[in-house]
This record gives C-alpha cells, structure tokens and sequence, in this order.
C-alpha cells in the first residue's frame, strides 16, 4: 500500500498521503505512470507534506508537479523531510 504519491516523473518530491514515522520503509506511486518507488524516511514526514523521491544538492532546483517550486537551501537526500527548513519556494 502507498504512502505518498509523486505527481510526475522527475519530481524530487512526493506527498505523504498519511503520517511516515523516521526510519520506515515506505512506497510511493508516480501517478503519471502508476510505477513505484521505495524509500526510507529519513525523517517524521506529516499529512500532507513532502519527502524527497530523488537528491538534490544545496542551491539546486526542486520540482512537483514537473515544474520548479523552490530551491533547496542544503543538500536534500532520499526520505527526507522537505519542507521551509531546506527549501526556498519559487514563488517569493
């Protein structure tokens, strides 16, 4: 069963579809193309927020939904929490 969902291929991040506990083992479904990916929290991830399906060093683009929404503002590893501690929005 899933635990979160990422938007397209390419996303650095998915959307935890219920709360991840540090240290689990937890699937996410692409749903451009209904394949999986397996990760391993990092972190506490809530309701609704995201954890990263893919690296991304400090200053590089973090994209959802295929597009860029921020910066990261340190190195990003799979299964951590991505949230206003470590990315920059695009938006302001």
């Amino acid at each position: 069963m899933h635990r979160f969902l990422i938007h397209k291929g390419g996303d650095h991040v998915g959307v935890a579809t219920s709360d991840i506990e540090a240290g689990e083992k937890v699937v996410g479904v692409y749903m451009d193309d209904d394949s999986m990916v397996e990760v391993e929290a990092r972190g506490e991830v809530p309701l609704g927020h995201k954890i990263a399906v893919e690296g991304c060093e400090a200053g590089g683009d973090v994209t959802e939904y295929g597009v860029r929404i921020g910066k990261a503002t340190e190195d990003i590893e799979v299964g951590d929490y991505v949230h206003t501690h470590n990315l920059k929005s695009a938006r302001w």
